[in-house]
């Protein structure tokens, strides 16, 4: 049974966890602060050749256009397209509105974007019983303080949480019940688990699981032999287990930066004066986030949007402009260009020094 309460340190408990996910976040608001967007096909992004759609409204989203993909190519597919530049200082001031909000029904509060968050609201300010009223209460305060709407998943797992918010998009609210848990993961298509991309998705289709019923039904050794440790989270989550705390503070695993290029590189000449510039750019952000990493990741994205990373660790942390100049050429070195030419560079600092603090996921035990 899915719904066996979780214990933590003896404590029985039945966790309620609300997942919430802000509608089209960045297109709802330049649409909210100019209603002549209103009706029409809009998206957030550079409107250029190497722009790159950030956000898609529903009525852009009809025409197959969605996130990250070329503004050129979703010009194409929907010849009515509004293309918007993004406002970001102004999501960040809604974002703060929101999340606001979030604090006055609980701190157990896990941000995953601007728009996104999971709330623990098993033992909440307000005393409210149902977790599902708590969602209904956020949803509303959140479009008469801001004009947006959210949705909003809600169960005793961050995994069903998040499955449910995506449900019934835009404005919805979908609740899964420990009792009704198998039965609507036997319904979930296999791309809506947390962790299968496309790569997986297609792997997953060639084993013949094309849903949570099916994925049940493959023993554990499969599934580990064929995806690694993610086997292991597949086994778990098509059973409804998933003891992931809603975690409060993390410790930062990378600083990075990356840029697209006007004009694709074709050499590794015309590469190596476009280090000097991100580790610049590099250098302030790990100065400014007091972050300590010992590798040094760069990325290459080809101007067909495959991309490929080389790494290097080293035993200290790399903080130093000149040698992420140095470490940077050495990796470049590496790439392998084969005709081929370049639309993005990134240099990103990872494996942090310091590590992770232990989370304390215990709770009050509480009626679902």
């Amino acid at each position: 049974m899915p719904s066996a309460p979780v214990q933590y340190s003896g404590h029985v408990m039945t966790r309620k966890i609300v997942h919430i996910d802000m509608d089209a976040f960045f297109v709802s608001v330049e649409e909210h602060d100019n209603p002549a967007l209103r009706g029409h096909p809009v998206v957030v992004g550079y409107d250029g050749p190497r722009g790159v759609v950030a956000t898609a409204n529903y009525e852009a989203r009809k025409y197959g256009v969605h996130s990250a993909m070329a503004v050129t190519t979703a010009h194409r597919l929907c010849p009515g397209l509004i293309v918007v530049e993004g406002h970001y200082n102004r999501y960040k001031e809604v974002s703060a509105q929101i999340h606001s909000i979030f604090h006055d029904y609980t701190d157990l509060i896990e941000p995953l974007s601007l728009d996104e968050a999971y709330l623990d609201v098993t033992a909440n300010k307000k005393d409210i019983p149902l977790a599902m009223d708590i969602a209904k209460e956020i949803k509303a305060r959140i479009l008469a303080d801001t004009g947006l709407t959210a949705s909003a998943g809600v169960s005793y797992c961050k995994f069903l949480a998040k499955v449910a918010s995506d449900y019934r998009k835009p404005n919805g609210l979908c609740v899964v019940h420990p009792d009704k848990a198998l039965e609507f993961i036997d319904r979930l298509k296999i791309e809506r688990f947390w962790g299968v991309g496309e790569k997986t998705a297609q792997k997953m289709h060639a084993l013949g699981i094309s849903d949570g019923r099916q994925l049940r039904e493959v023993p554990l050794p499969t599934l580990t032999r064929e995806f690694g440790k993610m086997g292991r989270v597949f086994y778990d989550f098509a059973r409804g287990i998933d003891e992931r705390p809603v975690v409060t503070e993390w410790v930062r695993k990378s600083v990075g930066c990356e840029r697209t290029y006007a004009e694709d590189l074709t050499t590794y000449e015309d590469m190596l004066p476009a280090l000097t510039p991100l580790a610049t750019e590099l250098v302030r952000r790990i100065e400014k986030s007091r972050f300590m990493g010992r590798s040094l990741v760069l990325k290459v994205k080809y101007s067909d949007f495959r991309q490929t990373t080389h790494s290097y660790t080293g035993s200290t942390p790399i903080i130093d402009m000149d040698e992420i100049v140095n470490l940077a050429a050495d990796l470049l070195a590496n790439v392998d260009m084969a005709g081929r030419s370049v639309r993005l560079l990134g240099l990103s600092v990872t494996s942090p020094v310091i590590p992770d603090a232990p989370h304390d996921g215990m709770q009050l035990t509480i009626d679902w």
